[in-house]
């Protein structure tokens, strides 16, 4: 589940804030396996 919203946050059809809570870190740790960082970092 992890690496299908992975796919969609590259994608761009998807936001971090948009993945439920209970597996954000799963994704999380799937985009940094991924080198995609910028991703999941929110924008200051």
């Amino acid at each position: 589940m992890a690496k299908i919203y992975a796919d969609l946050v590259e994608k761009g059809l998807r936001t971090f804030e948009q993945i439920p809570a209970p597996i954000r870190k799963a994704v999380e740790e799937e985009l940094r396996s991924r080198g995609e960082e910028k991703l999941f970092m929110p924008e200051i």
